[in-house]
């Protein structure tokens, strides 16, 4: 009994000196605002609290990170003067809010050996002054081809396709809508341009005697007649050469060119591409070229306006040929004799000896040279792949079930030249055709996209159906 209350006093008595000790440091603490002897600072294993950084890291732009499709080196391109002209340069501003916007992103799928329904064109972001489409090929039988010319394309075909597109630039004209293209079998357009004609804008197309007024008898065809009986004037070229352009202008302010034809095949099946740019200057060009065809000037017949085809819009350098009157050729060449790094092609038909001369002196130069041929007549004896092949320039033939027909040259990933111009004599001299060079990097890079999954889809050339001499 009195053990247990000498304990409880002892407890006491250790209490009340615990509680005095407290108190004085806590009076020492408050006095010198710290712990001296650590008792509140965290232990070593609690979680640290992170500062977040005053700057926020720097994000990875997009442009940044490019997948390289093929085993071919793309270099860095220093910025050199435009292989000179006679022309002088114009400056254009474009409307600077359309460069504000940028189109949306659609990822391109993989080439199919077969499939039932076609893939949305490509379209990549880029400033709104300009658009580019590059067509992802597909297999359709000739049967559900002429179905889908005569009665139109199934609207899940339609949807997010080059015609799609056509037809919407189709329905936002107001003044006019002037067409110089090759070929035609798509109702779907037919029904739209006449629909701009009743609405009271200014249609008219020229086409071609053979590709295009004869044709529109065949099956799936018969649009021109369509045109024609709702009161839209149509002429063609009534010669031995072809009126080969794929060119419309809208309003005055809008133009759509490229290696596209206005229909199932050139829409669908083919590797294609189109480009649409926003200037009334460059539209001008064109419809100074089309009032020359409208008149009846094919062939020679029109005058040459290369001195005033040449202009820049929002810094970007552009220049147009027209073909037979601008020999245009002569005037690609330079670009390719001046190459620094690289030169990339995608040929539909390509026999003009100058050029394959000029592609082979260089790549002997060291310039990285490397191309993708249409395989229909290829390896003939005419064709520059052979040349090419045989002095080891890697050159591929395509792997489309259709045909490759884009007509495209990009040089040292800033130059693009494209258009409706085959790479031939008879293009260069005899047909009706345009060709567009622009110099900007950033439309460079999605061409040599689109050449990536041309060349990825190909194929090396047969060394057994090739006599290198």
């Amino acid at each position: 009994m009195s053990k247990k209350k000498r304990t409880t006093k002892g407890n006491g008595i250790g209490t009340l000196i615990t509680l005095v000790v407290v108190i004085l440091f806590g009076a020492v603490y408050s006095l010198l605002g710290s712990d001296p002897l650590g008792l509140s600072s965290p232990e070593a294993s609690a979680t640290p609290i992170l500062v977040a950084p005053t700057e926020a890291p720097t994000e990875l732009s997009i442009t940044e990170v490019m997948p390289t499709l093929m085993p071919l080196p793309l270099t860095e391109t220093a910025i050199t003067e435009l292989p000179p002209t006679d022309a002088p340069t114009t400056q254009v501003e474009a409307p600077t809010a359309l460069v504000e916007t940028s189109t949306a992103i659609v990822e391109a799928p993989t080439l199919q050996a077969a499939t039932s329904l076609p893939a949305q064109p490509t379209q990549t972001p880029t400033p709104a002054w300009w658009q580019v489409y590059f067509v992802n090929p597909i297999k359709i039988s000739d049967t559900n081809a002429d179905i889908y010319s005569k009665n139109g394309i199934p609207a899940e075909m339609m949807n997010g396709s080059i015609a799609e597109k056509l037809i919407q630039r189709i329905n936002q004209a107001t003044k006019s809508i002037h067409i110089a293209s090759y070929e035609f079998d798509l109702t779907d357009v037919a029904k739209a341009l006449i629909q701009a004609k009743q609405r009271g804008v200014d249609v008219r197309w020229i086409t071609d005697d053979e590709a295009g007024i004869e044709a529109d008898t065949k099956p799936g065809h018969g649009q021109f007649k369509m045109l024609e009986d709702a009161g839209i004037p149509i002429i063609d070229d009534k010669r031995g050469g072809l009126m080969h352009n794929k060119f419309w202008i809208f309003d005055g302010q809008t133009t759509w060119t490229g290696s596209t034809n206005i229909t199932i095949s050139g829409i669908f099946q083919q590797n294609n591409n189109v480009i649409v740019i926003e200037s009334p200057e460059l539209a001008s060009i064109y419809e100074r070229q089309f009032e020359d065809m409208w008149s009846g000037k094919f062939n020679a017949k029109s005058p040459s306006t290369i001195d005033q085809q040449k202009l820049t819009v929002n810094g970007i350098n552009i220049q147009v040929l027209f073909s037979p009157e601008d020999n245009a050729i002569s005037h690609i060449l330079p670009y390719i004799q001046q190459a620094q790094n690289s030169v990339y092609f995608m040929a539909f038909t390509y026999t003009h000896p100058d050029l394959g001369n000029a592609m082979l002196q260089k790549a002997l130069a060291g310039v990285t040279v490397s191309g993708v041929f249409e395989a229909t007549g290829s390896d003939s004896e005419y064709g520059q792949m052979v040349k090419l092949f045989c002095n080891k320039v890697p050159v591929r033939q395509d792997g489309n079930g259709s045909f490759m027909h884009s007509k495209t040259i990009i040089v040292d990933e800033r130059y693009v030249i494209t258009g409706s111009l085959n790479f031939t004599d008879n293009a260069n001299k005899t047909n009706n055709e345009n060709v567009i060079i622009l110099d900007d990097p950033t439309l460079a890079r999605l061409y040599i996209e689109e050449f990536q999954r041309v060349w990825a889809a190909g194929k090396d050339p047969n060394p057994a159906k090739i006599t290198c001499k």
